[in-house]
């Protein structure tokens, strides 16, 4: 039922990941999945892409270079519009797979890669479906909330020194993603459920996660703005997953960004914080609508 597969990019680093491919006679629709900050595939990646794959799409998922099983050109950084591209080379390399039918790619992000998806959605017409969960929707507006007030000109004296030590060739300055201890402690993601969630029982499953990244990558989300491609998506169908307690990426801030979303969307609100819709009742409730969704929207006959 799943492979292992690589794929290289178009400047040449390779991707890994996973090929659930589906049954019977081709062409089949295909879903595109990757995952969020720092995140690897087997943080429950597998369990939407088995939901999927019952349902009859052949889906890929993979890890983001310089994090999981990915080659990883700079270690640690999360760069988003590399991240983007990397997206569509994956479309492309999938779409040209024996019993893959590329005139029925959806693509599926979360959190980070839940604002990727936005974009792919908006700029890529091969994608004929979208789904988006708690995504991202404003990196600067999502900082000031991470951050506190107090912190800010610190953190951005940071960027500025590690931006002329890495011109004067020194390595880049690192961050932890999540706090180990103290909620004091310098980190990307500084929430306590992100600390509970990459420090809890899913270490067992995600064996190559690293809790470190580039300071650069701080500094590229806080200039990523994916809201702004959100009224672009149309006619390509959006659902948008968003958890009512979420913190790490406000629900306020998603809820009004979907706003300006055309139709055919769908908004799904789920009790819960950020990392909640992984899992339990919420993972049942958005992932049968996922599921519906993309089979309303690519199992249909091929669009001309």
């Amino acid at each position: 039922m799943r492979q292992n597969v690589e794929f290289r990019t178009e400047d040449g680093t390779v991707l890994r990941g996973w090929w659930y491919a589906g049954e019977g006679p081709g062409p089949r629709p295909g879903i595109v999945m990757a995952h969020g900050f720092s995140a690897t595939k087997e943080m429950y990646l597998d369990d939407f892409a088995e939901l999927f794959h019952e349902a009859g799409f052949d889906v890929l998922v993979y890890d983001n270079r310089n994090l999981g099983e990915s080659d990883g050109p700079v270690p640690g950084e999360i760069d988003p519009w590399q991240q983007v591209r990397d997206y569509r080379d994956a479309i492309t390399w999938f779409s040209g797979q024996e019993g893959v039918d590329a005139g029925r790619i959806g693509i599926w992000g979360s959190s980070y890669s839940g604002a990727h998806v936005l974009v792919v959605a908006a700029i890529d017409r091969r994608v004929r479906c979208v789904v988006s969960q708690v995504p991202l929707v404003t990196g600067l507006q999502n900082a000031r909330r991470l951050v506190r007030s107090d912190f800010w000109e610190g953190l951005r004296a940071g960027f500025d020194a590690d931006r002329r030590a890495r011109l004067a060739g020194e390595a880049p300055a690192m961050i932890p993603v999540a706090f180990e201890h103290a909620p004091d402690e310098p980190a990307a993601l500084p929430t306590q459920d992100t600390h509970d969630f990459f420090f809890g029982p899913i270490r067992d499953r995600a064996k190559t996660w690293r809790n470190e990244v580039t300071l650069r990558s701080v500094e590229l989300f806080t200039e990523y703005e994916p809201h702004a491609y959100l009224a672009r998506i149309s006619p390509t169908p959006l659902l948008m997953v968003v958890a009512t307690g979420d913190v790490l990426t406000p629900c306020d801030l998603a809820v009004s960004a979907y706003e300006q979303a055309l139709e055919p969307k769908r908004l799904l609100l789920l009790d819960g914080g950020h990392f909640d819709a992984y899992v339990d009742e919420a993972f049942e409730i958005s992932g049968a609508a996922q599921r519906q969704w993309f089979t309303d929207h690519l199992m249909a006959a091929r669009p001309v």
